[in-house]
């Protein structure tokens, strides 16, 4: 089984990188560990419950949580190739680096142009102004996303157009697999 990470902060185009190769493998995205927990327990989809969630979790499980669930999702899927979306911390890596070898992609842009992007998405937790993005981008940095990126195997600046990232993502992510 041949599994890549993909991290970068919250509108950096990480989900639209993975839309240009889900035909290559299943995605598993971090992120709804965290959103089917508010769902079982009936909580609304805020950024800031999720958060408050995402810290609940990790204080009472330990920082590995959300990752270990991962894991188990991802031996179920019983597929050749899995991607996963959002890892926040060096902790969360190593948990999938127990298991598999694990590379990571980074996908990064600007502040503004992620406000942007994610104010035109619109989803339910998405923020609502350039400091509440601020305030995401805090939570998870203390998580360690920042590091996380940093560490990245691979890095794809997403500042162009959508076809370019599509050629890119897809022209790296076919490397990785060959070279796995």
């Amino acid at each position: 089984m041949k599994v890549i990470g993909f991290c970068g902060k919250s509108g950096s185009g990480k989900t639209k990188a993975l839309e240009y190769i889900a035909d290559l493998g299943p995605i598993v995205t971090m992120g709804d560990v965290i959103r089917n927990e508010a769902k079982t327990r009936n909580i609304e989809l805020s950024s800031e419950n999720l958060g408050k969630i995402a810290i609940e979790l990790r204080e009472k499980y330990g920082q590995d949580i959300v990752a270990k669930r991962c894991v188990e999702l991802i031996k179920s899927l019983n597929k050749e190739v899995v991607f996963v979306d959002g890892m926040r911390s060096k902790i969360e890596i190593n948990v999938f680096r127990e298991e598999w070898k694990f590379p990571i992609v980074a996908i990064e842009l600007g502040e503004q142009e992620r406000f942007n992007r994610l104010l035109a998405r619109g989803r339910s937790d998405d923020p609502k102004s350039i400091n509440e993005l601020r305030a995401r981008d805090k939570r998870e940095s203390n998580f360690g996303l920042d590091e996380v990126i940093k560490s990245a195997n691979y890095t794809i600046i997403n500042d162009k157009s959508n076809k370019s990232l599509k050629k890119n993502i897809r022209k790296l992510v076919k490397k990785i697999l060959k070279s796995y």
